[in-house]
């Protein structure tokens, strides 16, 4: 259940600007998942973000998409779950890491779409959000449930650097200080 950089994928699920004053704490939630996105991309994990509704909610907050790989485009969607998005592709990857918004929604519903597919979730509890905590909890619980592993963004990142002696230990060590 260790994460592994070869075999991982990073999900940032509709961190979105409608959702600023809506989420209790969204600034430390868009921040973690920035965090995530530029710390795996420095690791070569490949990261998948969606936008639910676009037109209605806004584009992905500037705290995430500016820490993203240079190219990644959004995939609009209006399915709840990430993994319905157009476009969605883990590039046969078994691993996921899921962050975003809201936990009770989309994020819960892209956990068990990809755990019914098989892969292996890890849930960055810091990195997620909703409009009331009892939400939040919820969907965390319902995520754990059904299979998924809790993590932080630290120790997911931690995880696949697997130790000091990799190359980009000092820099994803800048990112979570």
């Amino acid at each position: 259940m260790k994460l592994d950089r070869e075999q991982a994928a990073l999900v940032v699920v509709d961190v979105q600007e409608a959702f600023r004053k809506a989420v209790p704490d969204f600034g430390e939630v868009a921040a973690a998942a920035g965090t995530l996105a530029e710390g795996a991309a420095s690791l070569g994990v490949p990261v998948i973000v969606t936008e639910q509704y676009p037109q209605g909610l806004g584009r992905t907050v500037p705290e995430v998409a500016e820490h993203l790989p240079e190219g990644t485009e959004p995939l609009e969607k209006v399915r709840f779950s990430a993994a319905e998005a157009d476009g969605f592709d883990l590039d046969g990857r078994g691993q996921a890491i899921v962050c975003g918004v809201e936990a009770h929604v989309c994020v819960s519903q892209t956990v068990l779409d990809l755990l019914d597919r098989g892969i292996e979730v890890h849930l960055a509890t810091d990195a997620v959000g909703s409009r009331t905590e009892e939400n939040r909890s919820l969907g965390i619980h319902k995520a754990e449930q059904a299979g998924a592993v809790l993590t932080s963004v630290e120790t997911a990142l931690f995880e696949l650097l697997r130790g000091s002696d990799a190359p980009e230990f000092k820099q994803v060590q800048g990112l979570v200080k």
